[in-house]
């Protein structure tokens, strides 16, 4: 809260006097993070209004994991708007105080923390999921990638440089937010090693992978919107919500 109040001390110093409401602010910041271009009293003045309003907003829950799930949407998208735009403010550090520039920076840090914010019953079912899922075809996995990617079977050299390009990748994405699944990079990773081995790649194994990662996105949207509506109806239906 005090990072929150001294960050919105700082863009309000900077918004010549400017009062701007909420959603005026959004669409002023919107605008200017389609431009890439965050100065001037009017972008400040947005800053300083959404910022307000966000921290109140929180702090009447009590805590971003207590905000209801309806309300949970504007307020990660708000979040958003000042994190990147306070990003492209601070790309010119000289025009901040060093006291100020600190406090910006770690408001930045509890904004990037409260997006990344996921309830405890989703990190849940998404383990239960993946470990189902994991149990069930391991068999499949484990065959196709250390078998049918590459012409010929992994060596332990290898399946060594696969990981260890796999780990390596995994973790600059986490660093720096990228989205990223590890089966690609690790797919990607055998198929690297393969080739730099002298095996070649099996054409057919490759075109299968390709098509399943094109298909993966519309596919998972087409089921979870059609389980979303599934669920609706059954809950309107017996009158559960």
């Amino acid at each position: 809260m005090q990072t929150a109040n001294t960050a919105t001390a700082a863009f309000d110093a900077r918004s010549g006097g400017i009062v701007m409401a909420p959603d005026l602010a959004r669409a002023t910041l919107t605008g200017a993070l389609q431009q890439r271009k965050a100065e001037g009293p009017t972008v400040f003045a947005a800053l300083e209004s959404l910022s307000t309003d966000l921290t109140q907003r929180v702090a009447s829950y009590g805590s971003l994991s207590k905000v209801p799930a309806e309300a949970t949407s504007n307020v990660r998208n708000d979040m958003y708007l000042v994190l990147d735009t306070t990003r492209l403010a601070t790309k010119q550090p000289d025009d901040f105080q060093p006291d100020e520039l600190k406090a910006i920076k770690a408001f930045q840090t509890s904004l990037e923390a409260g997006t990344r914010f996921i309830p405890l019953w989703v990190k849940i079912v998404v383990a239960i999921a993946l470990g189902l899922g994991t149990m069930i075809g391991w068999k499949r996995i484990v065959i196709t990638v250390g078998e049918r990617i590459g012409k010929q079977h992994m060596t332990y050299g290898m399946g060594a440089t696969a990981e260890l390009v796999a780990a390596a990748t995994i973790l600059s994405a986490d660093r720096f937010g990228l989205p990223v699944s590890t089966t690609h990079i690790l797919s990607s990773g055998v198929a690297g090693a393969s080739v730099a081995n002298g095996q070649g790649l099996q054409g057919r194994t490759i075109a299968q992978l390709a098509a399943a990662w094109l298909l993966t996105l519309p596919a998972a949207m087409a089921l979870s919107g059609g389980l979303y509506w599934l669920m609706l109806t059954v809950v309107k239906a017996y009158g559960l919500s």
